[in-house]
């Protein structure tokens, strides 16, 4: 599992590189993970609405193939 917080940690670094990511293996629910995404001040909403919709396609992704449930977020 932390393979793929790792993965989306990355996915998330290659989509905006001067943003702060936090990933952890908190459990809540049925969640198995969680990515958290901070971009720098001033980001538009664009481009947090194309790091979220990236991140959560390849989340849907892992769940669908590896049945393991990542939560992301980006908080501005």
């Amino acid at each position: 599992m932390e393979n793929y917080l790792t993965e989306l940690s990355l996915l998330a670094t290659r989509l905006c590189p001067d943003a702060r990511i936090e990933a952890t293996t908190e459990v809540f629910e049925d969640e198995d993970g969680h990515v958290r995404v901070y971009p720098p001040v001033g980001l538009r909403e664009e481009e947090i609405a194309n790091i979220e919709g990236k991140l959560a396609d390849r989340r849907v992704d892992i769940l669908v193939e590896k049945r393991v449930s990542i939560c992301s977020a980006v908080y501005d």
